[in-house]
């Protein structure tokens, strides 16, 4: 045999070796070499994890330094884009939601609503604005293109709503009933209910991956970390303050952090989520109520119903910066910030009126009268993606 005949038949035994080997490697195996190889043969490079392992199905972060990315001033979604710029204002007293137009600063609407209205909740995909009839034991929706209001939907106890990040569910908010209802967040039919050992559940924030949420319990002072996949209350704590109320929840912008508004202890706790350890509380002014966070993700606008006044918190200074007060005094409680981020509406919950605060002064614009006890406020169409509920937190 010549030298170039061994060579060829060496070549060849190789090459039926290997073939041999593939042929006995398992489909998984083969299934494993075929992705790790491009079309010309070359290792394909591995795909990068997303920054945020968010819950299943939900929205991608866009930014994992920054939760509210989606929020910036006008950023409207095509969904809402078209329909008028309103503020809703339900009057728990009036069984009524007033309806203002944000440029003419005056009441156009008065939309009958169920019993005793607490908050205005812009659905997860944005297309329906649900009124808490609490007492009334019904959801009233609105349609934010025409301002009319739909057939009442039969939902017990609803002191609040919010929806998981994925979109499937409501969270009934159930106050006296001590449960967090979860619901189809299409049709409101009842899914799970996850009774709760606090007294008064009312407000609640998502981390930022999505996979839990803080619930403050207002009548027995507690803090509640529940799992949204599995829909279960996974931890709980008393907090730290004799006769504490927390109200409004609030996660900062880097998803590190969540604020707890303390009507009692009038301020607002500061809690690690991802630990769950014991929060500490920051003084801001006598009856902190509600949380509202600024289109460029840099402050947060915190109301102190007891007093008057807005606190101003600064997240990458980590300090309070400056306090607002409303001449003649006020009951400023829920509401929001305008699309264009320049206008901070809240509801005077004692005054039957609703204030217009410019955000570049901390000035009051408007003062306009509405029914008794107004209280969560939504502006709306507000910038984001989703809506998480409330009067509003959108992602």
């Amino acid at each position: 045999m010549t030298p170039r005949r061994t060579r060829i038949t060496a070549s060849l035994i190789a090459a039926a070796t290997a073939l041999a080997a593939l042929a006995g490697c398992s489909s998984d195996s083969k299934d494993r070499a075929t992705e790790a190889l491009g079309t010309h043969g070359a290792a394909k490079p591995a795909k990068p994890k997303p920054a945020v392992q968010g819950l299943p199905g939900m929205p991608p972060v866009l930014d994992p330094k920054d939760v509210y990315a989606a929020d910036r001033p006008n950023q409207l979604s095509p969904v809402v884009k078209d329909f008028p710029s309103r503020v809703y204002v339900p009057n728990t007293e009036s069984d009524t939601v007033s309806v203002i137009d944000p440029k003419t600063f005056k009441v156009i609407d008065t939309i009958p609503v169920g019993r005793q209205p607490q908050h205005v909740v812009p659905s997860w995909d944005m297309k329906t604005l649900w009124v808490n009839d609490d007492k009334g034991n019904t959801l009233t929706p609105i349609d934010p293109k025409t301002g009319k209001a739909g057939k009442r939907v039969d939902v017990h106890d609803p002191y609040n709503l919010y929806f998981t990040p994925d979109g499937k569910y409501a969270i009934v908010m159930a106050s006296l009933d001590r449960e967090l209802v979860f619901r189809d967040a299409h049709t409101m039919k009842r899914v799970k209910t996850e009774p709760v050992s606090c007294y008064g559940v009312n407000h609640a924030d998502f981390s930022a991956d999505g996979r839990y949420f803080i619930v403050s319990c207002e009548f027995s002072g507690e803090l509640l970390k529940v799992d949204t996949a599995k829909m279960k209350v996974v931890d709980q704590q008393k907090l730290p303050f004799k006769g504490a109320m927390p109200q409004d929840v609030k996660i900062s912008p880097d998803g590190k952090t969540f604020y707890i508004a303390d009507m009692v202890a009038d301020g607002m706790w500061v809690l690690n989520g991802d630990k769950f350890t014991t929060p500490t509380l920051l003084p801001t002014g006598k009856g902190a109520h509600g949380l509202y966070v600024s289109r460029d993700s840099r402050e947060m606008y915190i109301s102190n119903r007891g007093e008057g006044t807005i606190s101003i918190f600064d997240f990458t200074r980590n300090r309070l910066t400056k306090k607002w007060r409303l001449p003649h005094g006020g009951s400023p409680d829920m509401g929001g910030v305008s699309a264009d981020g320049k206008t901070l509406w809240l509801s005077g919950r004692y005054n039957a009126e609703v204030y217009a605060i410019d955000t570049r002064t901390g000035e009051q614009i408007a003062r306009i009268p509405v029914g008794n006890g107004p209280h969560g406020l939504a502006v709306y169409p507000q910038p984001g993606r989703y809506s998480l509920g409330h009067t509003g937190i959108f992602r």
